[in-house]
């Protein structure tokens, strides 16, 4: 407990630092860049100074439950969220990494507020108007960037519970698109449909020699 309130301190302390220097910015993260299916999304969230969000953390270190359980409150308590996404149309024209940096600039470009700085997750920024920094593993420092990674994350996840219904057979619901067990086995059986990711799909194809 002691080690969680640590951490939990941590993040928006790190949040009041950037603040001296950039008093409206925002965090970005995106969930989505591994799996095999599904588009890949993004979130950006400008938080208040003083904002209180118990039990915020990397969307990594927290329960599905737990997730969803903190994604409205963050939306509630911020001053300007937006979340968008990259089809894998894109990811297959422009790759993936390019695909998530669009996305990132779509959800910063979306916010109702104009950020004067935005810190992104990871080391790779995308191209935007105003000043942005990376923050390899954000989503653990940055109280900001740990908010854009739960809805980044959430976000995705109800899509693919979308294409679970719409595709039941591959079991989207419960791997969320990333390259389980069961998912190749539902792959060799059935094939891939639209959602699947070709390129994703041929580094599986090129390992099993077909």
């Amino acid at each position: 407990m002691a080690r969680a309130l640590k951490i939990y301190k941590e993040l928006f302390d790190f949040d009041a630092e950037v603040r001296e220097h950039f008093p409206v910015f925002c965090g970005v993260d995106e969930a989505g860049r591994g799996p095999l299916a599904g588009d890949v999304y993004a979130a950006a969230v400008i938080l208040p100074p003083g904002v209180e969000i118990p039990g915020l953390n990397d969307s990594k270190k927290l329960s599905e439950a737990r997730r969803e359980e903190l994604a409205p409150v963050i939306r509630a308590q911020a001053l300007a969220w937006n979340v968008a996404y990259a089809t894998v149309g894109e990811i297959e024209r422009i790759n993936i990494l390019q695909a998530a940096l669009l996305a990132m600039h779509r959800a910063v470009e979306g916010l109702e507020i104009q950020p004067g700085f935005v810190l992104t997750d990871g080391n790779q920024p995308p191209v935007l108007p105003m000043p942005v920094g990376t923050l390899v593993h954000g989503d653990a420092k940055s109280a900001s960037i740990a908010a854009a990674s739960v809805l980044a994350k959430t976000a995705r996840d109800a899509a693919l519970r979308a294409l679970d219904e719409q595709y039941p057979q591959y079991g989207f619901a419960a791997h969320k698109g990333y390259g389980t067990k069961a998912h190749y086995a539902a792959i060799e059986q059935y094939g891939p449909c639209p959602a699947h990711r070709p390129s994703f799909l041929k580094k599986y194809y090129d390992r099993q020699g077909k």
